[in-house]
């Protein structure tokens, strides 16, 4: 359990530091980078966010069934994430198709603070019962109160908002693209989930579907 929160840990602050790196190299190195008070904000956001995932709890396993079929959208968020963290800071630094205004900026801290808030927030709800593979975990049953009752994907839905956010804080059109692109793989993920849940809980599930959205409380 030791080397495993050990692993976890050194996974969460290699990936956080590489997602930094990577934007101020798309910057331009470190000084032009932390001679903006926001970008500095969105990197203490980042880090504080990347502390409580390492709270939250979660993982990977497959546990006693898992929707295989889905797992080609890891690579895909993957890709977009890598190019996520690199462009948009490469074209706030160049000018290239950005959204003018420093309060953009800081908007964009505020919204991914808030996406990853909400990214972050079911991982504690859920606890062991959520991977980052689509699967049914031992001793796996329905969530069906809080912001569960309201829509049924609220860490997708924060993933989304985080991504959105991220962009902002660059001014970056191009990353607000890049964030459009994660539309497909994110709803085929859903998909797959929906499947799975039916397949596990039948009626109990389609019940629970009947009075929920799936991301956005009257519209989807």
């Amino acid at each position: 359990m030791l080397m495993r929160s050990a692993l976890r840990l050194a996974f969460i602050i290699i990936g956080g530091c590489v997602y930094t790196g990577l934007a101020i190299l798309g910057w331009g190195g470190f000084r032009p980078f932390f001679s903006h008070p926001a970008l500095i904000a969105l990197v203490l956001v980042l880090f504080a966010l990347s502390a409580a995932a390492f709270f939250a709890g979660g993982h990977l396993s497959p546990g006693v069934c898992e929707a295989r079929s889905n797992r080609w959208v890891l690579p895909v968020f993957g890709v977009i994430g890598f190019l996520n963290a690199y462009l948009p800071a490469y074209t706030d630094r160049v000018g290239f198709w950005i959204i003018d205004g420093d309060t953009i900026r800081w908007l964009g801290v505020v919204v991914f603070a808030a996406g990853g808030a909400l990214r972050i927030w079911p991982v504690f709800v859920l606890g062991n019962r959520f991977s980052g593979l689509v699967a049914i975990q031992p001793g796996h049953t329905l969530v069906t109160s809080g912001i569960y009752g309201v829509i049924r994907h609220p860490s997708y839905l924060g993933l989304l908002i985080n991504s959105l956010g991220w962009s902002l804080a660059f001014r970056s059109a191009v990353g607000v693209f890049l964030t459009v692109l994660l539309i497909p793989p994110v709803l085929a993920r859903i998909d797959a989930e929906e499947n799975l849940l039916y397949s596990q809980f039948g009626d109990d599930y389609n019940t629970y579907r009947s009075h929920t959205w799936r991301l956005i409380p009257g519209i989807y």
